[in-house]
């Protein structure tokens, strides 16, 4: 058994080892999930496997078709455009909403969080950078005094579940623009910039992930249902 899988449950060794692949995009999207051969692989019986799977369905990474099995979640490119287009929308109007409620420790936090991206792009782990892109954006939209409008960009991270690591796996070559655009974004804020400056700021970047990630998908089509 690999390195990799040494601790925890072995439905939870199952589960990262899966995980870890769909996130380098060794797994790609239409991949089928054969229990037998990633138990041989990793040294254990298929019933961890099925749980790791079955843990991985619901958080909509895999689908289980039946007379077919399990295979890596396709990427419906309209619902992925129509969410990163809304996403765009609200979470360039919470942050700008929060600019003024962002103290200095905040915005400290966030840069940090930014430099920590910065440094990963050396040894580029997709998961890892989402998780990071996450906690920063997070400190800059939480504080949006509107509820309605920080419930829907909650909603629209929350529907990316399935696809954000495929992103930056996807179109490695994004994040480094990606920390710059924070970088930007920080600027904007810390200044004291409109907040429609900042709104558009916000905005554009996500809309960038959105273009690059599916100008990448046109020019390079995942061999799906392989």
């Amino acid at each position: 058994m690999t390195a990799l899988v040494r601790e925890g449950s072995k439905s939870e060794q199952a589960y990262a080892w899966i995980r870890s692949r769909i996130s380098s995009h060794a797994f790609g999207p239409g991949y089928r999930l054969v229990l037998g051969p990633i138990a041989d692989e990793l040294g254990m019986s298929v019933v961890p496997v099925r749980e790791a799977i079955r843990r991985l369905e619901a958080e909509g990474l895999v689908t289980f078709e039946r007379n077919i099995g399990a295979h890596v979640s396709l990427i419906d490119e309209s619902e992925y455009a129509h969410t990163m287009q809304t996403l765009g929308i609200v979470e360039g109007a919470a942050t700008a909403l929060s600019a003024p409620l962002l103290d200095a420790d905040a915005l400290d936090r966030a840069e940090a969080v930014n430099d920590r991206m910065l440094h990963l792009l050396g040894h580029f782990d997709a998961h890892t950078f989402t998780s990071l892109n996450q906690a920063f954006h997070s400190v800059l939209y939480e504080p949006c005094p509107n509820p309605h409008i920080l419930d829907l960009v909650h909603r629209g991270w929350s529907r990316l579940s399935g696809i954000r690591d495929s992103s930056f796996a996807f179109v490695p070559g994004r994040a480094r623009h990606s920390v710059d655009e924070h970088t930007r974004i920080l600027e904007l804020i810390r200044g004291g910039a409109d907040p429609l400056e900042i709104e558009l700021a916000a905005r554009d970047h996500r809309w960038r992930t959105m273009d690059a990630f599916l100008a990448a998908r046109h020019s390079h089509p995942t061999e799906e249902g392989r």
